[in-house]
């Protein structure tokens, strides 16, 4: 039976690994930007000094949520690759696989802003 190969089991933790989230409606996936464990002189923070960024990079957006009465798309307003200010509680945690890093979902209207370059 070709399911009892060591190939094809493989194939599937290949497949598994290779999955890509795209978000539905207004809902936007984000990368939270980690904070610095270090000073600028080179002294090593303990985690308990170090505060958590509200901001983040937008790994993928939905299409946009639909109008109630028209039933037409409303766009997203950010897009791929853009830094965002994030509120300090909110969003769904989001682990893809196994050691791959934690991703945020949040809702287009739950996003306080855009960073500009």
């Amino acid at each position: 039976m070709w399911s009892d190969s060591p190939g094809w089991l493989v194939c599937a933790s290949a497949l598994l690994q290779s999955r890509k989230l795209l978000p539905l409606f207004d809902r936007i996936l984000i990368r939270r930007v980690v904070a610095q464990t270090k000073t600028p002189g080179g002294l090593l923070l303990p985690e308990a000094a170090q505060t958590k960024l509200n901001e983040g990079v937008v790994v993928a957006v939905g299409p946009g949520a639909r109008h109630p009465q028209t039933g037409a798309v409303i766009p997203v307003a950010v897009k791929t690759g853009e830094n965002v200010l994030l509120p300090e509680y909110g969003g769904v945690n989001i682990v893809l696989g196994k050691g791959e890093e934690e991703l945020v979902m949040y809702r287009e209207g739950d996003l306080l802003g855009t960073f500009s370059k």
